[in-house]
């Protein structure tokens, strides 16, 4: 099991945060720009964890070098069931440094945006405090 997996599936923030990349880029699936940087990477999984209800990975796919990753995961929020995959990038000291998320429906992606969008002043403060 990948370690980023197993940080997430455990519900580890501070193990997920350590695997970030101080320079890492998030790319949402909702969102038009991508987030650089740790502190509102971390605040945003972490908002991602308070909103997906049993979220559970079903499949790793990865590169026979070690440096791409993808997480294929199942999750719901606001009623909806949501399929998606976390695409991760991995630099030479082993830090995530690019993750992008994409998910299907649009109907739950739309109440993703929703749920996110709730929490965005919450991530915003986390990450401004970090």
């Amino acid at each position: 099991m990948h370690p980023f997996r197993k940080a997430v599936e455990d519900r580890d923030e501070a193990a997920i945060e350590a695997l970030l990349a101080e320079n890492v880029v998030f790319t949402s699936p909702v969102a038009f720009k991508p987030y650089p940087g740790k502190a509102i990477t971390a605040a945003i999984l972490r908002g991602v964890m308070r909103v997906c209800e049993d979220f559970t990975y079903v499949r790793e796919i990865a590169d026979p070098a070690g440096r791409d990753h993808a997480l294929v995961f199942t999750a719901t929020v606001g009623g909806r069931r949501i399929q998606g995959c976390d695409f991760l990038h991995f630099d030479d000291e082993g830090k995530i440094d690019d993750f992008t998320v994409m998910v299907r429906p649009l109907s739950a992606a739309k109440a993703l945006a929703e749920a996110m969008g709730a929490q965005f002043d919450r991530i915003a403060q986390e990450a401004a405090d970090a």
